[in-house]
C-alpha cells in the first residue's frame, strides 16, 4: 500500500508591498518540471522531516505537485515558525521506505540591472535587518576585518557582492569532502576549499562584515554535469529585494527553485532524521524548459546510488 498526496494549483502571490515599486516580473515565465527520489533502510522506528518541497514565494508560483510514499506513510505537511520553510514530516517503522516529491514551478525572478545599491541600515525593513547578525556557520564578527581589508575600498552596490563572489572562486577550491556538516565560513576562509553551503557561507559572512543583509537559499537547478543534486546559493537585500547569487557558478541564479531560506544551513537542511536509517538512493532531475522527468532515469545519474544494506 502506499500514499499518494496531491495539492491543488496554488495562486500567485503578487510583490510585496517592499518590492512594489521595483522593476515588474516578466510578463511569461519560465517553467521548470523537478522531481526528486528518496530511498532509505530504516533501523529502528524514525521520525522524518524532509526539507524538499518548493517554496511559495513572490518570484516563485507552484503550478503542481504531488508527494508519493511506498509503503504507506501517514504525512503531514508543516512549516517553520522562523522563516516559514515548508517540510514534510512523518514516522516510519523498520523496513525500507521510498518517496517521490514532483512538482511544476513558474519563476518569475525579474532581472538585474546592474546599479542596485546597498542600502543605509537605517532604511533596512525590520525584518530585514536580522541578516546582518552572526550566525552559527557564517561568523561575520571574526572575519570583519577580511572583509574590510579585501572589500572595504570598493564602491557600494551590486558590484561589490560580484566582487566577493569572484573573490571566492578564485581563491577557494571546489572540492567535494573538504568540508563536513560542522564547517563554518572561517574555517572555509582558511583551509581555501569546500562545496557550495561553504562557497555559501562565505559569501554571506563577508556580506554581513560589510552590512549588507545576507541569508542563505537552498534549491533545485539543473547541473551541465551529473549527478544533481540540491544546491546551496545566497542573497542579500539591494535596493529594495533580495537578489541571488551562486559564487560556485555552478547554477545560474534566475533558474533555482528554492526551496528553503535561513539564516545558514542550521535552518535548511534537506533532512533531519530521529532514529536509526540510511539512505539508499537519491536521484533529482531537473528540467528547466518544463519537459517532464522520465520513469526510468539512468542509474549511473543518482546523487546516491541504490545500495543493499544489512542492519
Amino acid at each position: 500500500m502506499s500514499t499518494v498526496l496531491r495539492f491543488p494549483p496554488r495562486s500567485f502571490r503578487r510583490q510585496s508591498q517592499a518590492q512594489s515599486h521595483h522593476a515588474a516580473l516578466p510578463a511569461s515565465a519560465r517553467e521548470t518540471a523537478l522531481r526528486c527520489e528518496l530511498e532509505y533502510d530504516v533501523w529502528a522506528p524514525s521520525h522524518f522531516i524532509l526539507h524538499i518541497k518548493a517554496a511559495e514565494t513572490p518570484d516563485q508560483a507552484i503550478l503542481s505537485e504531488s508527494l508519493e510514499s511506498s509503503p504507506h506513510l501517514t504525512i503531514r505537511e508543516s512549516s517553520d515558525c522562523e522563516f516559514g520553510n515548508r517540510v514534510f514530516r512523518f514516522d516510519a517503522q523498520p523496513g525500507r521506505i521510498q518517496l517521490r516529491y514532483d512538482a511544476r514551478v513558474a519563476l518569475l525572478r525579474p532581472e538585474n540591472t546592474g546599479r542596485e545599491a546597498e542600502r543605509d541600515i537605517t532604511a533596512l525593513p525590520d525584518d530585514v535587518l536580522q541578516f546582518l547578525l552572526p550566525s552559527r556557520f557564517c561568523p561575520s564578527d571574526l572575519l570583519g576585518s577580511e572583509a574590510l581589508r579585501l572589500f572595504g575600498g570598493m564602491p557600494r552596490g551590486i558590484g561589490r557582492v560580484e566582487a566577493i563572489c569572484t573573490w571566492i572562486r578564485k581563491n577557494i577550491d571546489y572540492r567535494i569532502g573538504s568540508s563536513g556538516p560542522t564547517t563554518t565560513a572561517l574555517q572555509v576562509y582558511n583551509q581555501r576549499a569546500g562545496v557550495c553551503r561553504d562557497f555559501a557561507h562565505l559569501a554571506i559572512t563577508f556580506c554581513r562584515s560589510l552590512n549588507i543583509p545576507a541569508r542563505l537559499v537552498v534549491g533545485y537547478c539543473h547541473f551541465d554535469e551529473p549527478p544533481q543534486d540540491f544546491h546551496a546559493l545566497f542573497e542579500v537585500w539591494l535596493e529594495d529585494r533580495w537578489i541571488m547569487f551562486d559564487p560556485t557558478a555552478l547554477a545560474e541564479p534566475r533558474n533555482v527553485v528554492r526551496i528553503g531560506t535561513g539564516y545558514d544551513a542550521k535552518n535548511i537542511a534537506f533532512s533531519t532524521i530521529f532514529g536509526a536509517m540510511q539512505m539508499t538512493y537519491m536521484q533529482i532531475q531537473v528540467d528547466h524548459d518544463g519537459r517532464p522527468p522520465v520513469d526510468n532515469p539512468e542509474p549511473g545519474q543518482a546523487t546516491v546510488q541504490r545500495v543493499d544494506t544489512v542492519h
